[in-house]
């Protein structure tokens, strides 16, 4: 497709968009559904916590239409499946694979392991008074899998089997309870666990900032070794929590083409794109607080350049992911609509617009854009 017929369809789109907003609800049913619109690609996704009761008709109608494939936010974390030993909390899990299997869904487990401390139940890594010895921690690992994991046998597609284990600074794991009882090969233990409990599951590494060049050698070492020793791991999920005017578009297609040298998928597993920047505010407590006092810049919504600027964001990832379709297995948006997205409390609370439907349900012009990818990569 040739630039101009790329500006042309781009055009074309944003109208729609513009007709679609001002047309109201009934006329979402006209849009292509983007499960559809990428089905030779790759999955589409979207994490969601589907209970009965904590979403509208009108949400669960969008959800089923447009994705494939769900992802509990935090229902399946170890802290709220298991709090106390031996103390499972299926309820919510069970709702959930019920939901999803009714409305033929593939289900993504997120996920077996956080490996951080602060989100791990304090007793995981104790054994009375004492720190827990690694045959304990690693006993421990082997039984959450098995209960979790294998409750789920055959019904759960794939597991995020270790959450964001790997260093933020120097060291290659991050520093932990995890690594300093369980030993330096707990993410392989990990991954090794899970296949036990199913082994016909696809096993996820899930990680942010692992398209960096700071993170990218540490990604790929951890799947040197597990290639090296045999053990199972099949996609790679970059995280994607991306800002707006700060895709690292060149790393990314690094990190997809290194990834796919080693045999292994990508996924997309959390992706939006905030219009609010959070900056440094990350990590640091106090630069948090002086957020606090900012102004909420788009409380009465986002200004229609900054939409558009987004769209073409959106559209420049997709046509990048398109390119790579082959070493891609999901894309999965971190939450249904904007009304609906952690970016709106964390790290602070704000009024965000980081995904591609707005807070009436209705597409945004970067869902027409990332819609439109599809037409624009076809020779």
């Amino acid at each position: 497709m040739t630039h101009q017929h790329r500006g042309g369809l781009w055009s074309k789109m944003i109208s729609l968009a513009a007709a679609v907003a001002l047309a109201g609800a009934a006329e979402t049913e006209n849009v292509p559904a983007l499960r559809d619109v990428f089905k030779d690609k790759f999955d589409i996704g979207v994490a969601a916590e589907v209970l009965p009761g904590n979403y509208q008709p009108e949400e669960l109608a969008l959800l089923c239409r447009h994705f494939g494939v769900v992802t509990p936010e935090n229902d399946l974390k170890l802290h709220h499946v298991q709090p106390r030993e031996g103390a499972f909390r299926f309820e919510r899990p069970d709702a959930f694979v019920a939901f999803a299997e009714a409305h033929h869904l593939k289900i993504v487990g997120h996920n077996l392991f956080w490996m951080r401390d602060n989100e791990t139940p304090a007793w995981f890594f104790k054994d009375g008074d004492q720190p827990a010895s690694r045959d304990l921690v690693l006993k421990r690992m082997r039984e959450h899998a098995r209960a979790v994991a294998g409750r789920y046998r055959g019904r759960i597609a794939c597991w995020d089997v270790a959450n964001e284990a790997l260093s933020d600074g120097g060291e290659f794991l991050r520093p932990s309870k995890w690594q300093s009882l369980a030993g330096d090969d707990v993410v392989e233990q990990a991954f090794r666990f899970a296949h036990e409990a199913d082994p016909q599951a696809k096993l996820i590494y899930n990680d942010y900032s692992i398209e960096s060049p700071e993170k990218r050698p540490k990604l790929l070492r951890l799947l040197r070794e597990f290639k090296a020793r045999g053990a199972p791991i099949h996609v790679v999920g970059i995280q994607g929590h991306w800002e707006l005017d700060a895709i690292p578009f060149a790393d990314i297609e690094k990190t997809i083409e290194a990834v796919s040298q080693l045999g292994v998928k990508v996924a997309i597993t959390e992706l939006d794109l905030g219009v609010v920047r959070r900056g440094e505010a990350w990590m640091d407590a106090g630069k948090q607080r002086e957020a606090l006092k900012k102004p909420d810049l788009y409380a009465a919504g986002c200004p229609p350049d900054v939409l558009q600027r987004q769209a073409e964001q959106y559209a420049r990832l997709f046509q990048l992911l398109l390119k790579h379709a082959g070493a891609v297995e999901r894309v999965t948006f971190w939450g249904l609509h904007d009304g609906r997205s952690w970016l709106n409390d964390w790290p602070w609370k704000r009024t965000d617009h980081g995904l591609i439907f707005d807070r009436r349900f209705q597409p945004k012009p970067a869902f027409f854009a990332i819609a439109a990818e599809t037409s624009c990569s076809k020779p």
